[in-house]
């Protein structure tokens, strides 16, 4: 590694580590970051998933995928946060997994700091994977890594509130007709929409498909087409369509709103379906609408296959066998029936649809997703995500116009 890439990894661990301080590993791994076993056939795994114990379909399929390759896994899952953190100190100390899967948005982090070899390098074959999921990996024209499956946010619906209020779903195409369908909900003394705003990065991640649905882009916070959503937003507050607690709203806590069964709307993500089933009343799913009409970009969930840096190269070629078998059809399937997730391949959506026609909605979702690093942003986009987040929070408060509270975040980005 040369002088200038480590001293990017240096910056990127004292980043993370000043956001992650206190955060705990669930694994046996937690006290250090040490990814290499002794044995040169034994291959490190590390990912994000530690309510998949030993014995799991996952923890299997692993170790399957090694038994493929002629080699042994040593897996190890951490919590999402803190994954980051060990992976950055790993490479630092030049003990990097063999393979890591880390949620999107970390690639671009992992990538810029000289921890991830690209697909030039590892030959990882990303041919089939959708262009739009496959972005969220996509740093300064490189490729690093292959996605595992997608969720995104969409639009679940009450049907018994609906039809009490006399709103026929197939009406709702734009945000005029939406909230023409809000203002009949309201008057049939029903609740509108609930939605999670709050200032984190959930809050930036529920309002993105209203702000990329406006034609509005990251790198410009203050346009009139962002200005737009969110004064879509503050304006179903002020009219009552939407509650003030969606400012202090998780994405939890907003679904706990819609599971009451008094709203007619909840934005949320394919990782509710387990509990849209149990709600106890009849629901569709529609795909977020963009203003003028058709499905907004919504920001994909769901983490990447990645190969670090090794100082042996030789053990790229293995690495490489266990990432093909990791995300080839069969795997996918089912592993991304396991996560909740869509896979990244018009191959296995197909599969997944005619297997569970309740996921057709969240595939057309996730075929208009968008990564959040996408566009080359990078590691620019923490600090563009604070500032949307802000701006939002301000808005719906009172305490800034729409227009002024895009401005500031504008300015505090530059």
């Amino acid at each position: 590694m040369n002088r200038t890439a480590r001293r990017r990894l240096t910056a990127a661990v004292l980043t993370v580590v000043a956001v992650t301080t206190g955060a705990t590993a669930c694994s046996s791994a937690a006290g250090g970051t040490s990814a290499k076993s002794a044995d040169g056939k034994t291959y490190t795994i590390w990912d994000p998933y530690p309510q998949f114990t030993k014995g799991s379909a996952w923890a299997k399929l692993l170790d399957g995928c090694g038994t493929e390759a002629g080699v042994k896994i040593k897996r190890t899952p951490f919590d999402t946060s803190d994954l980051t953190n060990k992976a950055l100190l790993a490479a630092q100390q030049g003990n990097s997994a063999d393979i890591l899967i880390v949620d999107n948005p970390v690639v671009s982090t992992l990538a810029e700091a000289g921890v991830l070899t690209s697909a030039d390098d590892n030959k990882v074959d990303t041919s089939k994977v959708s262009p739009n999921l496959l972005a969220a990996g996509q740093s300064g024209g490189k490729t690093y890594g292959t996605p595992i499956g997608a969720n995104t946010l969409a639009l679940y619906y009450n049907k018994e509130v609906l039809k009490a209020a006399g709103v026929d779903i197939a009406s709702v195409k734009d945000w005029k007709s939406l909230t023409a369908a809000l203002a009949k909900v309201k008057a049939a003394g029903k609740k509108g929409i609930t939605f999670s705003a709050i200032g984190t990065e959930e809050g930036s991640f529920q309002f993105l498909p209203w702000f990329w649905g406006s034609g509005a882009r990251l790198t410009a916070l203050d346009s009139d087409q962002a200005t737009s959503a969110l004064s879509l937003w503050k304006g179903w507050l002020d009219k009552g369509y939407a509650p003030n607690s969606v400012i202090n709203n998780t994405q939890t806590t907003s679904w706990q709103e819609f599971a009451g069964g008094d709203y007619a709307f909840s934005e949320n993500g394919t990782w509710q379906l387990a509990n849209a089933d149990k709600a106890g009343f009849d629901y569709g799913v529609i795909p977020v609408p963009a203003s003028t009409g058709g499905a907004a970009q919504a920001p994909t969930g769901g983490e990447f296959v990645t190969m670090p840096v090794q100082k042996d190269t030789g053990r790229y070629a293995t690495s490489q066998k266990l990432v093909s078998c990791l995300t080839n059809s069969q795997n996918l399937l089912e592993t991304d029936t396991t996560l909740s997730y869509v896979a990244p391949t018009t191959e296995v959506q197909d599969k997944q649809v005619a297997a569970n026609a309740k996921l057709k909605p969240w595939v057309e979702a996730v075929k208009a997703a968008k990564g959040r690093t996408s566009d080359d942003l990078g590691t620019k986009y923490p600090k563009i995500s604070e500032q949307l987040w802000k701006a939002v929070q301000s808005a719906l408060s009172g305490s800034a116009s729409p227009k002024d509270a895009l401005g500031s975040a504008q300015s505090a980005v530059k």
